[in-house]
Order: C-alpha cells, then structure tokens, then sequence
C-alpha cells in the first residue's frame, strides 16, 4: 500500500473512517487469509461504506495462518507467550520500520519525546524467551531515549533499586515499564517514593502469582513505589499499536487505532457506550498484516474515545499480555 505512513497524519473521525475503509479494501484483495475469510462470510467487500460493516479476523488465526498482506518477505517474526505445549500466535512484520515508527508517534502522543526520559525494564518473562513484540518495543524506547542508565532488569532487583533511587536525586523523567508479576515480586523487599518516575504495567501474572484485580494490583504499587498513579500498556502479540492508561484505569489508543465492542452472542452488532462485550480493535499501523481483529478480551466503552479491559473469553487461552481477572 502506497503510503503507508499516512494513518500517522490521522486527526479527525472522518480522517480515521476514510483511511480505515481504504486499508480494508487494500486487505481485502491482497491479504489473502483474510480474503477468504470474508469470501466464506458471502461479504462483497466493495459494498462495505462505514466500520461497524467491516468483518473482524479472529485472532486464533494467528495460531494457524501466516497473516500477511502485500508480497513482501517478513522482516521479523513476532511470537506470543504461552505455556509449554500451547500453540502460539505469530506476527510477521514485513516492515520493522513502519512498526518503530509507529511506536515513536505514539509514545509522543501520550508521554512525549522518547529523548525526554530514562528508560527501566522489568521484564524478565519476556526477556527468557525469543520473539516477543513487548521487548522488541522497549528496545526501541532504549535506543530513541538514548540515556547511559538505561536498561533491562532480569532479577537483579537490588541493583534496579539502587539505579532508580540515584536517577530520582536528578530530577529528571524515568519510565519503569514492567510485568506485574515482577513489579509485585519487587515492591515486597523494597519500598520507595518515586516522583519523577512513570510505573507502567504491561499485565501479566503467568502462574507465578495469584490473580487479583487491576485495582488491587495498582493499590498494591502505589504503596510500593510511593506514587500517586500506575499506568498501564494495552498491546498484545497481533497488534503493532498499543493503548496506554495513565493512571484512570481506561486505555486510550492513538490516532489510527480504535476499540469497537461487539455483542458477545452476536460479533456483527456492537454495544453500546457503558456495556460490556468483546474487543474488536482496528490497528491501521497492521496495514501489511491484518487491521481488523477480533480479539478474546472483555471490554466495554466509557466514551467514545475511552475503554476498559475486563478480563478474557472463558475459552480463550492464558497468555501474554493482560492476563489479569479483571471484575465490572
């Protein structure tokens, strides 16, 4: 697709639904997954005028196609986490690129300039195994922050301490993105009052703690590291966008991704704002994979522009990223 960077320009409603609707008709003819899969839905693509009329691709598909649009080879290959002998999804980026820059404009959209801060990783899940996005992602928030104290943290928590104690004394702005398991893991040997430093969870327990809500898990944190707020990422494997919470418990998404909530017993209908139902997300930076996906997160509208994780599917496999119980 010609101009692939264009959704970034993204500023109106209108903008969106236009760009969202050329990208379907683009996938639609050269994805070839996703053409069959609205081929089977008897869907005549050209006839498609507004989203709600856009079909979504279950992300199972993942686990058992390559989902890939346009003929150019993957770059990379991004996988998700699962226990042993679970099939994974898997993410083929034809263009790194695209998915950097994407990554840049929305770390800018809600934080700023990525030079602005020091960068702390707890993520010792993530960094033991190969493929994973998230990793792929802070990496890329290390080298644009380009600041000599930066880095990844495996389970050296003392070191981690001493680090983020010595940055705080500078006054200057730091981000600790973490896996909650291992935010929990440190916040019970040590204890501190961060005031310059953003705590960002990324979900996931993966067995190695009991499940607790997201609002137990944030009281837990802010004690623990002194803070007034825990903001959190929405992202996920199949995406190369991610949504952010600053603090509110509600995820907003950048200017070229969007939530829509399906109806549970019926995925052509959507809810209403304030109702529950199934997570649809449309990813425009997935132009050279798949935009629109249906995925097994619980979630519901609190404005047009807002929306909150409830939990997963009961059917759905435990995996990756936003593992949490989630209670309305």
């Amino acid at each position: 697709m010609q101009e692939a960077k264009s959704i970034f320009s993204i500023q109106t409603e209108n903008d969106f639904s236009v760009k969202a609707l050329e990208v379907f008709r683009y996938q639609a003819e050269h994805n070839l997954i996703y053409k069959s899969f609205i081929e089977n839905l008897k869907i005549n693509p050209t006839e498609i005028s507004k989203l709600e009329e856009i079909p979504f691709l279950p992300i199972k598909f993942f686990k058992q196609y390559d989902i890939l649009t346009g003929l150019n080879a993957p770059e990379k290959t991004f996988t998700s986490s699962g226990t042993t002998g679970m099939t994974t999804s898997r993410h083929l980026v034809s263009d790194l690129a695209l998915y950097h820059y994407s990554l840049e404009k929305c770390f800018e959209q809600f934080y700023g300039p990525l030079s602005d801060y020091t960068i702390f990783a707890l993520l010792p899940s993530y960094l033991e195994r190969t493929g994973s996005s998230l990793i792929d992602m802070v990496e890329y928030w290390i080298e644009k922050s380009g600041r000599p104290e930066n880095g990844f943290y495996l389970y050296n928590h003392q070191e981690l301490y001493e680090n983020l104690l010595a940055h705080e004394k500078t006054g200057k702005k730091a981000i600790l993105i973490g896996v909650s398991f291992a935010l929990l893991d440190f916040v019970e040997k040590y204890q501190m009052e961060l005031k310059h430093t953003i705590v960002m969870e990324t979900g996931g327990m993966k067995g190695r703690k009991k499940e607790i809500t997201r609002e137990e898990l944030h009281r837990i944190l802010k004690d623990g590291f002194g803070t007034t707020e825990i903001h959190s990422e929405y992202g996920m494997t199949e995406l190369l966008s991610q949504g952010y919470s600053r603090g509110d418990l509600t995820f907003k998404t950048p200017n070229w991704m969007r939530i829509m909530i399906r109806e549970t017993e019926d995925p052509l209908n959507y809810v209403s704002i304030g109702k529950s139902g199934g997570v649809n997300v449309i990813d425009l930076a997935n132009v050279n994979s798949c935009s629109f996906i249906a995925t097994d997160d619980l979630g519901k509208k609190v404005s047009e522009n807002q929306f909150e994780i409830l939990g997963r599917f009961d059917h759905s496999d435990v995996r990756g990223c936003n593992l949490m119980v989630i209670n309305e």
